[in-house]
């Protein structure tokens, strides 16, 4: 099924690029479709052959490599050389989390022979996705962020916490280190110091980032998707609100409505051209209420997990305009489609835990029409299916992701 939308070169193909384990993942499902649909081929490096991703109609191939992430880079980097090889051409190369865009950005060199890769500064990507590192660009380029410190021990951490009050935000500092040695499962409210202690028993601390909390009450959670050229010219630039999240309050877009917000735009674009950000990335930023200003909370030199949220009147999103980019086409312009974006069970579930905390009925439980859905759509069925069982395993999925610290298995390429 083959929808309108920009004239993209299907002679050039896209390999989605991926490190470590997170096969229940939406955006490489969105990556999938949203080429699919053009009829570009689209490839993808995968945990196993029923990930939702690998069971999309619109995968052309799928390269089983499973990783943790804590494999020595050399590895990572030959994993990545093998997948790009086996498919037929350059290929536009798609990264679905930070460690795969610091593998790209790093050995761009010996990557560019297979690869099409933005023209982004080879550290870059490892900087923004460091939350010590990010605010340090922050305030030498005048983007305002909340309160945060990298502690060094214990009695860092706790004089950040008396000082600005609690609750707290713990986060892991940055790639590779979450998944190598990860301070915290996910980004984690903490609310009083007990709390705080039994999150951080050892003084030797591991990479921790502690930020201010800005209460919901007194804020906004927005984002900004978008494409740069080569130093940091925007190509294409979508903000959209944040309506609900898993875990609520601190976690994963479950629900957001695209809003055209133009000062935060053109914020997100302005900070791109200053340090000479080009690729696709996902900003996340809270609206302070109490001094009026948008605060970047992070920078994500990827593909944003809610992407498809966004689509212009011409059909360009932020991946379609990243190939059109590199292939040489201009990127239509044109306004941003209204619409909505929601994550199936895991909305449900965020809906049901808030209304019981804050003892209420649920606000706005069901998609609203024209919702765009992270799973479930008419002409690519199986990997929501592929997702209602996962989804029912996890236990089991768990106790396999802890299986996968063995060294790697060998590469295999499964054909469709």
């Amino acid at each position: 099924m083959q929808r309108a939308g920009p004239d993209l070169d299907r002679a050039v193909p896209v390999l989605l690029v991926k490190v470590g384990c997170y096969p229940q993942a939406h955006s490489p499902v969105g990556v999938a479709r949203s080429f699919g649909r053009l009829g570009v081929p689209v490839h993808a490096m995968v945990e196993d052959r029923f990930t939702p991703t690998a069971v999309s109609r619109y995968l052309s191939s799928a390269f089983v490599r499973p990783t943790t992430g804590r494999e020595p880079p050399r590895l990572l980097l030959e994993a990545l050389l093998a997948a790009a090889r086996s498919v037929d051409g350059r290929s536009v190369a798609v990264a679905t989390d930070d460690e795969a865009a610091v593998l790209l950005a790093e050995h761009a060199e010996e990557l560019s022979p297979h690869l099409l890769l933005p023209a982004v500064p080879a550290g870059l990507p490892r900087r923004l996705a460091d939350k010590g590192e990010l605010r340090l660009l922050c305030e030498a380029n005048d983007i305002p962020t909340p309160r945060a410190r990298a502690p060094r021990d214990r009695a860092e951490l706790l004089a950040a916490a008396r000082e600005w009050g609690y609750p707290v935000v713990l986060k892991n500092l940055g790639a590779f280190s979450r998944l190598d040695r990860p301070a915290v499962g996910a980004t984690t409210v903490v609310r009083d110091e007990a709390a705080l202690l039994a999150a951080c028993p050892s003084e030797l601390l591991p990479a921790l980032l502690i930020q201010e909390y800005l209460p919901p009450e007194h804020a906004e959670d927005w984002f900004t998707h978008l494409c740069c050229g080569p130093g940091g010219e925007p190509l294409a630039v979508f903000t959209g609100l944040k309506l609900r999240s898993w875990p609520p309050g601190a976690g994963i877009t479950t629900r957001a409505r695209a809003l055209p917000n133009p000062p935060l735009a053109e914020l997100a674009a302005r900070l791109c051209r200053q340090i000479g950000y080009s690729g696709v990335a996902d900003l996340d930023w809270r609206l302070d209420r109490r001094d009026g200003r948008y605060k970047l909370v992070d920078f994500n030199p990827r593909t944003g997990a809610q992407f498809r949220l966004f689509e212009t009147t011409a059909g360009v999103d932020v991946v379609r305009a990243l190939h059109l980019s590199l292939t040489g086409r201009p990127v239509p312009q044109g306004p941003q489609l209204a619409r909505h974006f929601g994550v199936g069970q895991v909305d449900l579930l965020s809906t049901a835990v808030t209304a019981w905390r804050e003892r209420t009925p649920p606000a706005d439980p069901w998609p609203r029409r024209g919702t765009e859905r992270a799973w479930l759509c008419r002409d690519d069925p199986l990997p929501a299916l592929a997702e209602a069982v996962r989804f029912g395993g996890r236990p089991a999925l768990r106790i396999a992701r802890r299986a996968l610290s063995a060294p790697l298995a060998p590469l295999r390429m499964v054909p469709r």
